[in-house]
């Protein structure tokens, strides 16, 4: 079977698509901002040169087929507001894990939620994904409540996974399986 490796996915406020160097201040200010990033799994970016190169590296894994990861942009102006991605993926045994983040103006506004279900509608049916999972921060409230909302059932709690910016973070395991899932 041929996966569809779509470079635009649209949504009704926001499409997914590809990032290009055009997207480095968007990057950056998504990536740069401490609050952003508190739990992510590496530090802020440092400069704008950072985020062009972070752009680059990302279009050379997908390219290598490696990792599939989109911007959020918002349908009005095309403005990068956020980050989706399907990364370790294993087509043959129909799995991937799922990434996001989103700048801060844009919190709570539906705008991932919405993201989110573009990439679980074009995950479940277009490609032969039958399961996705999500590794999260137990002390991020909001990105749990997101994936719980999707029908993501947390599965498993490693301690102490990860050592970013000199602190030890434990995480939270989320599964999420395509005859579970229903569109809301």
């Amino acid at each position: 079977m041929e996966t569809p490796i779509l470079s635009t996915i649209p949504g009704t406020r926001i499409r997914l698509r590809r990032l290009t160097p055009a997207d480095v201040d968007g990057i950056y200010t998504i990536f740069s901002d401490p609050k952003v990033m508190r739990y992510w799994s590496t530090p802020p970016l440092q400069d704008k040169d950072a985020a062009a190169k972070l752009i680059d590296e990302i279009g050379q894994d997908i390219d290598r087929g490696t990792i599939l990861k989109w911007g959020i942009a918002l349908n009005t102006n095309d403005a990068v507001i956020g980050t989706t991605t399907l990364f370790n993926l294993d087509l043959g045994n129909g799995r991937a894990e799922i990434g996001y983040a989103l700048a801060r103006d844009f919190w709570g506004q539906g705008y991932m939620s919405e993201a989110l279900q573009v990439l679980l509608e074009y995950s479940f049916n277009l490609l032969p994904l039958r399961r996705l999972e999500a590794d999260v921060d137990p002390r991020n409230d909001a990105s749990i409540r997101t994936l719980e909302r999707l029908g993501f059932r947390r599965e498993g709690f490693l301690r102490e996974r990860w050592h970013v910016g000199g602190e030890i973070q434990d995480a939270l395991f989320y599964g999420l399986l395509k005859r579970e899932w229903q569109k809301s």
